[in-house]
């Protein structure tokens, strides 16, 4: 089988990689990808953009089909489409809970991005705010623009903020409709009246900002991931608004609900993940426009263009067929 793999600082390569020839379990399927989502931040922060002293086989998301079932399995047959948690390879293996057959009439490049709908679906399930409270998220990258989106058509009111012009135009054309380029935080017009704000930048200063628009009690949730140093801040600035205000500043790690549905517990991130596919499909999530699909082969132009924010689109699919 074929898999992306990082092969040194800045190197992505189309490679062969052995598959598993291990009998099929009964609760098992295999399948052949049709296509792989690369999540921009993870993957260039985490993977391209380090150094590598063996192949590493990343990804995010894929969407495959079928060919062969579990003795176990009756919900699952040859020949559907399914999506699931997958690497950039041609050939995935999953246990048949972990994924979810797309709904009639998705594209499967369009359906990858439940996986990321899921990162804030988290903090749905988990906030405090009820719609129509408002809400404020800061950076409009896919993880940020599909969090807006997702509170958008969860009944809330929406605010996104974003410095770069086009992630700001992509977000009005997905129907956000307040997107401004800083948040002001003086501004009396906010008038104290943000329940939640979500920062998926990883930007220090997106963060201070929240916590100082935020309404007493408010709550400030780190989507984004802070990989490195973008701020010349004091922590002092930060915990002051935090004590002043009474924040509540915590993690968003998406893994703060279970994996699956369980008894004494409000929600799960497969059945958030079936449910983004649904909202995609009826167009309430739009992802239209949203990103640009290569093939494998051309994994390291795809990764130089993500780590140079070149092109106008926010993520890139590797297309599998």
């Amino acid at each position: 089988m074929k898999a992306v793999a990082f092969t040194g600082l800045r190197r992505a390569e189309l490679i062969e990689q052995p598959e598993s020839t291990s009998p099929l379990k009964p609760n098992e399927v295999t399948a052949r990808t049709v296509a792989s989502l690369i999540s921009p931040g993870t993957e260039i922060n985490g993977g391209f953009d380090a150094p590598h002293d063996k192949p590493v086989v990343w990804g995010y998301a894929a969407v495959a089909e079928i060919d062969a079932v579990g003795s176990e399995v009756a919900s699952l047959q040859p020949g559907q489409r399914v999506f699931a948690m997958g690497n950039h390879a041609s050939r995935q293996r999953w246990i048949c809970q972990d994924v979810h057959v797309l709904p009639d009439g998705l594209e499967s490049s369009q359906a990858l991005f439940a996986r990321l709908v899921g990162v804030s679906w988290s903090t749905l399930t988990t906030t405090t705010a009820r719609p129509p409270d408002r809400v404020v998220v800061f950076g409009l990258g896919p993880v940020g623009n599909l969090a807006a989106q997702l509170f958008n058509s969860a009944g809330y009111a929406v605010t996104a903020i974003e410095p770069s012009p086009l992630r700001r135009q992509i977000a009005q054309r997905c129907g956000i409709g307040d997107v401004r380029e800083t948040a002001a935080p003086k501004d009396p017009g906010w008038g104290q009246t943000v329940a939640l704000a979500i920062d998926c930048s990883g930007h220090e200063q997106a963060v201070l900002d929240a916590c100082r628009i935020v309404r007493k009690r408010g709550e400030v949730v780190l989507v984004g991931v802070p990989w490195k140093r973008r701020a010349d801040l004091q922590a002092f600035e930060i915990v002051h608004a935090v004590f002043h205000r009474y924040v509540v500043l915590r993690s968003g790690w998406e893994w703060e609900v279970p994996g699956q549905p369980r008894e004494f517990s409000s929600g799960s991130l497969f059945a958030n993940f079936a449910a983004a596919l649904h909202w995609i499909a009826q167009g309430r999530i739009k992802v239209d426009g949203f990103y640009r699909t290569v093939k494998p082969a051309e994994a390291q132009s795809a990764y130089d263009d993500l780590l140079h924010q070149r092109g106008e689109h926010l993520s890139t699919v590797f297309d599998w067929t």
